[in-house]
């Protein structure tokens, strides 16, 4: 009988054993005349009541889109401007007018997983980008544990305070999420992302506890890699825009040169583990810039490292005050982005007219 007792007791343990997965941690760092600011952002998650999933596309609902294949999405929003690879298995099909509308579906195996959207004019019913911290949780109570269930499996996703108030988790359905970010500084919304479970397990933005598995990370070839790093050099681009549009600054434009100068800094960071404007050897943005030879009359530059993607990276600038500065100057006419697994710069110019 003690034996039975003991092996029932070794089971029940079994069952409730949870592994611990230290949560990511995430970095930025701002320079040129700005301040330099780094910071370590954790994310944190909440929980809501379920929502319905409505085919009505057009009228913005954002939850519609997932489980949507690529001939319906094609039928409905036409040809992409770009198709940019991930390193989460989708492929993200971006549109965007450059300035107020940006929108990325993130499509696997003909269907969308997840989706992103910002800007001035991006209906994302029943939100709208814009509206205030306040309002929403109002609507969405943001809770600090999410928790998804898949058979035996289980995952508790878990918020600091600092993830609430940035970028909050909200439960749409059972195996559907809600990613919110805010901009702190104005306190509105700035953006959204809906994804399913396994995109969400993929990126694991949280701390997360959990009793089975995660997904296995995607290995990539180094060419894969390289597609991944362009498509999100151009993302940063394009919401960089998109934010400044909101702010009524004027776009950047793309400066080729600038973006090799800003990849050979992320590499650098990367290949040598560090993170800091400064290479090993002493050289600054000032050196890096003067190797090229372009010609500028001010620069400045946003660094920062193990983000999930590209957009959860311009967030996290958006929201840090010398980043920010940068991201929104008024005299910075130029941009280059280089980005290196997933360590992120961005190199800004003033140049003449």
């Amino acid at each position: 009988m003690r034996i039975l007792r003991s092996l029932i007791l070794l089971t029940l343990v079994a069952i409730i054993v949870f592994y611990w997965m230290e949560p990511n941690e995430q970095t930025t760092q701002s320079s040129g005349k700005h301040d330099v600011v780094e910071k370590s952002l954790m994310l944190k998650s909440k929980s809501s009541p379920t929502f319905s999933a409505s085919k009505e596309v057009r009228d913005g609902n954002l939850y519609s889109w997932v489980g949507m294949s690529e001939d319906e999405l094609l039928n409905e929003m036409g040809e992409p401007n770009r198709k940019d690879l991930s390193a989460y298995n989708y492929v993200w099909w971006v549109y965007t007018d450059g300035e107020e509308k940006y929108i990325q579906f993130g499509m696997e195996d003909g269907v969308i997983r997840t989706v992103y959207a910002t800007g001035t004019e991006m209906p994302v019913e029943p939100l709208q980008i814009g509206q205030t911290y306040d309002f929403i949780i109002k609507e969405y109570p943001f809770e600090e544990e999410v928790t998804y269930t898949d058979g035996l499996a289980s995952y508790m996703f878990r918020m600091t305070d600092e993830d609430i108030l940035r970028r909050p988790l909200v439960k749409l359905s059972d195996d559907l999420f809600m990613q919110l970010y805010f901009d702190t500084f104005t306190k509105e919304l700035s953006s959204i992302r809906i994804m399913d479970a396994e995109v969400l397990l993929r990126h694991q933005p949280y701390e997360v506890v959990y009793r089975g598995s995660l997904p296995q990370k995607e290995e990539l070839t180094e060419e894969d890699w390289r597609k991944v790093e362009r498509g999100m050099e151009q993302q940063i681009f394009d919401i960089s825009n998109v934010i400044r549009n909101r702010f009524g600054k004027a776009p950047l434009e793309w400066e080729e040169e600038v973006s090799e100068v800003a990849f050979l800094h992320s590499k650098d960071m990367s290949d040598h583990d560090y993170f800091s404007h400064y290479s090993l050897n002493g050289d600054g943005l000032k050196e890096r810039l003067g190797v090229s030879g372009v010609f500028y009359i001010s620069a400045g530059e946003n660094i920062a490292a193990q983000y999930p993607d590209a957009a959860s990276a311009v967030e996290g600038w958006l929201n840090s005050d010398g980043h920010r500065e940068a991201l929104l100057a008024e005299e910075y006419t130029h941009l280059g982005v280089g980005v290196y697994r997933l360590y992120y710069t961005q190199n800004f110019l003033a140049k003449p007219m």
